[in-house]
Parts: C-alpha cells; structure tokens; sequence
C-alpha cells in the first residue's frame, strides 16, 4: 500500500508519518507532497492507495486538490489531516468525496479509528 501524505510543513510531514507508524501503518510506502499541486502531480506519478492531505496549503488547497482529482475521474482514497475540524469543514469535506477528516491535535488512536476501515 502506499500513502502520499501533503502538507506544507516538512515537520508535520513527519509527525503524520510517525503516527502512521504509531497506529500499526509503519510497512505502507510513503511518498510526501509539499503542497495541493505538487499532490495533485504525485497522484498521477506515483498511484497512492490514500491520500492524507492538510486542508490549508499554498499554491493549491487541500479541498481543492480533492476536487481537482475527483474532477479527473480519480477515485484514490482521500482523508484530510488538519489543524482545523469544525462542522462545516466536516461538511465539505464529505460532500467533495473525503473520507475522513483528522483535527490536530492528533494521537495514533485518531488515526487508527479513521484509517481501520479504510486500509481494512
């Protein structure tokens, strides 16, 4: 399985695959994104089973790197991983095709409930 995680911060980069690795998703290839387009690049380059994606990021955002991908005919598995997690954030994320939404602060059990039935 592989995961592309995008995030405009290299640390948090890190902290999100720590904690993949944390909830037991440690022997998943990982591949990092730095921001919405350089995602929606590697999408195509690189075939990630999921994408965990920040919401806010420079160049393109991460709901709109969603609705970009969907607007392809892409149907890559989706979860955004953020510092933000209100209703209506909830919402749109839904509605553009995410499965999940991770708020910051986050633990290996967060990721462990969201991603159970999404790895399987």
């Amino acid at each position: 399985m592989k995961i592309l995680v995008a995030d405009d911060s290299k640390v948090m980069r890190q902290i999100v695959i720590r904690t993949l690795r944390q909830a037991g998703h440690g022997g998943h290839d990982i591949v990092e994104a730095e921001n919405g387009r350089d995602c929606l690049e590697k999408v195509s380059s690189e075939q990630p089973d999921l994408v965990l994606s920040d919401w806010n990021m420079p160049e393109m955002n991460g709901i709109d790197c969603l609705g970009a991908l969907r607007a392809q005919g892409s149907q890559v598995k989706f979860g955004f991983v953020t510092s933000e997690g209100s209703d209506e954030m909830r919402s749109r994320a839904a509605a553009a095709g995410a499965l999940f939404l991770i708020a910051k602060p986050f633990t290996a059990e967060t990721f462990t409930e969201a991603l159970d039935g999404v790895l399987g």
